[in-house]
């Protein structure tokens, strides 16, 4: 038999769609990441407390900065749309996992297990509700300072909308979470904390991560 040539047309759309779907499942990905590794608290010299993720977070920005800088708001809220179900769902099935029986010669990985995925609903809730406001704050953002700045300056729009958006994604996920559990003093400390360390982070790894992927695509994958 013949074999059937290949459409060109279909293989330049690919070209242009696959650079899309790495991005979002990466999104995605470190966004789940992040709410697993929340799990852990860590502690700086008996004064300093955040949970890990705080540390993969502002990866998640980044490429959410990525998404808005390259395909524009409208693209970037479905994805983070996309990424706030994908999360329900793994909030669903580990719960599944959780009510499932096990062997009693398995009892200890099993309440390894159930330790990490028993959800607080509360801490749920403050989770969803700040990546939901931060991360479209974030976009929306960042797609104004672009029209303002006219496509120049990525660092001021990559930091600035962060600026605004790790404020709407702290200050909900620490109230709702904690509020009423700790002192207010605490609740300050961690609503501070957290904010500022993410925003560092975000500010020297995060955007000369987003200068090098953005300029990649823009320059070789998109230049046709």
């Amino acid at each position: 038999m013949d074999k059937v040539s290949e459409n060109p047309f279909k293989n330049r759309n690919s070209s242009r769609v696959m650079p899309l779907m790495l991005v979002t499942a990466l999104f995605i990905t470190l966004y789940l990441v992040s709410n697993i590794m929340a799990v852990k608290v860590v502690s700086f010299f008996g004064v300093f407390y955040f949970d890990a993720g705080t540390i993969t977070f502002p990866f998640a920005y980044m490429l959410g900065d990525v998404l808005t800088e390259i395909w524009g708001y409208r693209i970037a809220k479905k994805v983070i749309w996309l990424t706030l179900l994908c999360n329900i769902l793994l909030v669903l099935c580990t719960q599944i996992g959780v009510w499932m029986p096990s062997p009693d010669y398995l009892e200890q990985s099993a309440t390894a297990y159930n330790t990490v995925f028993t959800y607080v609903p509360r801490i749920v809730l403050g989770s969803l509700t700040g990546f939901l406001l931060g991360e479209l704050s974030n976009a929306w953002l960042m797609e104004r300072i672009k029209r303002l700045t006219r496509g120049r300056y990525l660092w001021v729009r990559t930091i600035g909308s962060s600026v605004v958006g790790y404020l709407f994604d702290s200050l909900p996920f620490v109230l709702i979470a904690f509020a009423g559990t700790v002192s207010t003093h605490d609740l300050l400390m961690m609503i501070l904390f957290q904010y500022f360390s993410k925003l560092l982070i975000e500010a020297f790894f995060g955007t000369p991560m987003a200068y090098a992927v953005i300029r990649y695509l823009e320059h070789n994958l998109f230049k046709k």
